[in-house]
């Protein structure tokens, strides 16, 4: 047992219950702890996040996606993360979620490399792409995006990505909701929308690809 991984994981379950939910199993909060370490360190080299100290990491970045993870709709086997930047929601997401096989998109070389590691080192069921995420030539069960940017822009090219039936997930804030369902289009249909733990108005929500 690596203590610093148990340390930290311990913290983020704390974290979990005081935002009402359910706190991780022991194994799997000790690789968030791992996550974050790894985080942490290459933060102090390259500007993966703008949030760098460890409670800010575990408090905004990881209870959040971990939300969005618990969250996400039944049936959902493959799942991109558009603009994946540190691995927000993605690597959560394979956390929390191993039977979903997701694919972490992220264009610029050195968060693409920190990605890379963070697979390896986690050994988590996901890979990288290292490009822009609308030249891939697959679709998805489910799409999500946090905090990438030009958002509407990057939701247009997300839908085109989403497999008729599956599912588009941004993560955004209820005054941009309105913008973003335009941007998507018409061939979603707009089923849930939950709320996020944390400050300000956060929120994940769902579409589904009718057509």
């Amino acid at each position: 047992m690596n203590a610093e991984s148990h340390r930290i994981g311990a913290r983020l379950n704390e974290l979990l219950v005081l935002a009402g939910l359910d706190p991780l199993a022991s194994q799997t909060s000790e690789r968030f702890g791992d996550y974050c370490s790894l985080l942490q360190r290459w933060n102090a080299r390259v500007n993966l996040t703008a949030i760098r100290d460890e409670e800010g990491v575990l408090a905004r970045h990881f209870v959040e996606s971990i939300a969005c993870a618990r969250s996400l709709p039944p049936g959902i086997e493959t799942l991109l993360d558009f603009g994946s930047g540190a691995g927000f929601p993605g690597i959560p997401i394979s956390l929390c979620r191993p039977e979903i096989a997701v694919t972490l998109a992220e264009s610029q070389g050195k968060k693409a490399a920190f990605l890379q590691e963070a697979v390896r080192v986690l050994g988590i069921n996901a890979v990288v792409f290292s490009g822009r995420a609308e030249t891939l030539p697959a679709q998805f069960d489910c799409v999500t995006l946090r905090a990438v940017d030009r958002m509407q822009e990057a939701l247009e090219a997300a839908g085109r990505l989403v497999r008729t039936g599956g599912w588009l997930a941004p993560m955004t804030t209820g005054g941009e909701l309105d913008k973003l369902k335009d941007s998507a289009g018409a061939v979603f249909e707009w089923e849930r929308t939950m709320a996020l733990p944390g400050l300000g108005d956060r929120i994940v929500v769902f579409g589904r690809k009718e057509t």
